[in-house]
């Protein structure tokens, strides 16, 4: 993945704590983006994800990003930060960009902090918005759509092993990159410049035992709480809780099975409300969406991570860049649309279901000349055109369909088997599967 170009990393004095921070955008207002409980305002610009989200907010703000006491490339703390302290952090950083009022974007675990800010100190806070967020986290008799113990120690346990490999933070944001070898890469590198395994371990357990609840009623800024209805990590219960004893809060429950969620674009939907809250207008989107029916092929490299480990970088890339010049070779054989590369697969689209099969079992096959697996998934259904891109359910179905298919299998749906019947096309049944994040069971099938 290549990122974005990072702006200036300044420095705020927080007592005897220094802390870092970026400020990106010229929009009319100020707004703060509290992230959650690790961060590192340099390497998020490596993370598509991040960038966008920047991008999104800076069209309308002045964005303050910041990297909490303890992680990032901020201070190390001799011990876990209060909330107090991590507002302190705030006051600092808003003092050193010149702002004197700002709106506070709260994501995760970075929401209980927002909330305490706001009812601290109104006067500073132009308005407030949590983002898959809450006040108290953890289950309680009175909370019950908390996380039990039992869960919350697992989660501790795994981010302990996993930490620096790029798997915790797909586990706990970014379910959709959980395939996604070279994603997982980038990822991993910003888990390792963001904390260590006990800090992040640690940091996550602090924010687990937050419990803002009483000060809601007391929070006077205008209040949207934004969430996602299948939030894995952070049950809507929570976020309706908190809009419930707020004065005045506006609740929107948007459709997602994710946390943060990983893929460029993905949260279009979120920033189109975050906007018009804040300014009053709903952004118009200049690339036009047309409902086209395309068959979706994704590809996806088996095991690249462990591969680019064993190869080293130099051998890695000179593999992905043959690779790269294969698929590319038998996209323009068989008709195939490039749509975008997706770290160590491609996304591409073809007019006819029969082409597509073709194309990803040549695919498939040149890999293992090259030494390596790739697999295949391939659906036909109707998707949304958005300039060179596509969005919509088709390609949802198309990404988790190649997630199940074996190493060197192409996968389809039983639509793709029914549009290609006298093709001479054979298949083996696969049963019906559960797509994550799809209504319905769906038959899928394996190119014979």
């Amino acid at each position: 993945m290549e990122g974005a170009i990072a702006p200036e990393t300044r420095y705020a004095q927080s007592g005897d704590i220094s802390i870092a921070y970026q400020v990106t955008g010229e929009g009319p207002m100020n707004l703060v983006f509290v992230p959650g409980f690790v961060s590192n305002v340099e390497l998020r610009w490596d993370i598509p994800a991040f960038s966008a989200i920047d991008e999104r907010l800076r069209r309308f703000t002045r964005v303050l990003a910041f990297d909490k006491r303890g992680t990032g490339l901020s201070d190390a703390s001799p011990h876990l930060p209060t909330l107090e302290e991590r507002m302190d952090d705030v006051r600092a950083v808003m003092d050193a960009a010149g702002m004197e009022r700002a709106v506070l974007l709260g994501v995760s675990e970075g929401g209980p902090m927002s909330l305490l800010f706001a009812a601290t100190y109104p006067e500073r806070v132009s308005a407030l918005v949590l983002w898959n967020s809450f006040a108290r986290a953890s289950w309680a008799s009175d909370n019950p759509e908390g996380v039990r113990s039992q869960v919350s120690e697992r989660t501790l346990d795994a981010v302990r092993k996993t930490w620096g490999t790029g798997m915790s933070f797909a586990a706990i944001a970014f379910q959709d990159l959980a395939d996604d070898g070279g994603a997982l890469m980038t990822l991993g590198r910003y888990e390792r410049n963001s904390a260590t395994p006990s800090m992040a371990a640690a940091a996550l357990r602090f924010g687990m035992e937050y419990d803002v609840r009483d000060i809601l009623p007391t929070v006077t800024a205008p209040t949207l709480v934004i969430h996602r209805v299948g939030d894995p990590l952070v049950r809507i219960g929570l976020a309706r809780d908190v809009a419930a004893h707020i004065d005045g809060a506006r609740l929107v429950e948007l459709p997602g099975d994710f946390h943060v969620g990983g893929t460029p674009g993905v949260n279009a939907d979120l920033f189109d409300e975050v906007e018009e809250f804040l300014t009053g207008v709903r952004p118009e989107h200049t690339a036009p969406v047309e409902r086209v029916l395309k068959t979706v092929v994704f590809t996806d490299i088996v095991d690249s991570t462990k591969r680019a480990s064993e190869l080293g970088d130099r051998k890695w890339r000179e593999l992905l860049d043959a690779h790269d010049e294969a698929v590319r070779r038998s996209l323009s054989k068989f008709g195939g649309n490039e749509v975008k590369t997706t770290g160590d697969g491609f996304l591409a689209s073809f007019d006819g279901p029969a082409r597509a099969i073709r194309s990803a079992r040549e695919i498939t096959e040149e890999a293992r000349r090259l030494g390596i697996e790739v697999r295949a998934g391939v659906h036909t259904g109707e998707a949304e055109q958005r300039g060179d891109d596509l969005a919509g359910i088709a390609v949802h179905v198309g990404a988790r369909v190649v997630s199940l298919a074996q190493p060197s299998e192409v996968l389809v749906t039983s639509t793709v088997r029914d549009l290609v019947l006298g093709a001479g096309i054979e298949f083996v049944p696969r049963g019906a599967q559960t797509l994550k994040g799809v209504p319905g069971q769906w038959d899928l099938l394996a190119v014979r």
